[in-house]
C-alpha cells in the first residue's frame, strides 16, 4: 500500500471507501427482501442506512478525485495537510453519522463534523491555483 506523497492517503482511503461500500451493500442487502427490515422501506432508519452505504462510494470517489487533482493544482504546504485530513475525516465520519443516526436519531447533530470537514476540503481545493 503506497501512502507517501501528496494525496496518497486520500487515494488509499478512497479505494477503501469503495470496498466498504461494496461490503456494506452486501451486508444490508441481506435484509432488503424483508418488507419490515430497518423499519420498512420508507422509514427514517432504513433511509439513513442506505445513505451511509452510498456515502462510502461518494466520499471514496471524492478522495480519489482529490488525490488525482493534486497533479493539476498548486496547493501551499500549509494547506495541503489540512485538505488531506479534511477529506479523510469526512469519509470516515459521514457514514458513521448515518449509521449512528439510524440507530438513535439524537446522533443527527453529529453531521456538523463531516459537513464542516468536507466543506473545508472543498474550500482548500477552490483556493488552490492551477498547477504546473
Amino acid at each position: 500500500m503506497i501512502t507517501d506523497g501528496p494525496g496518497q492517503v486520500n487515494l488509499v482511503f478512497g479505494w477503501l471507501g469503495l470496498m466498504l461500500g461494496v461490503v456494506s451493500g452486501f451486508l444490508i442487502g441481506l435484509g432488503f427482501h424483508q418488507e419490515t427490515w430497518g423499519g420498512g422501506y420508507g422509514s427514517f432508519p432504513r433511509r439513513m442506512i442506505r445513505l451511509g452505504h452510498i456515502s462510502f462510494f461518494g466520499l471514496g470517489f471524492l478522495n480519489i478525485l482529490f488525490a488525482l487533482s493534486l497533479e493539476r493544482v498548486t496547493m501551499s504546504a500549509a494547506v495541503l495537510p489540512v485538505a488531506e485530513a479534511a477529506f479523510v475525516i469526512g469519509a470516515i465520519t459521514m457514514p458513521l453519522c448515518c449509521f449512528l443516526t439510524a440507530w438513535r436519531t439524537s446522533f443527527r447533530w453529529l453531521f456538523a463534523l463531516p459537513v464542516l470537514s468536507l466543506a473545508t476540503g472543498v474550500a482548500c481545493m477552490l483556493g488552490s491555483s492551477p498547477g504546473p
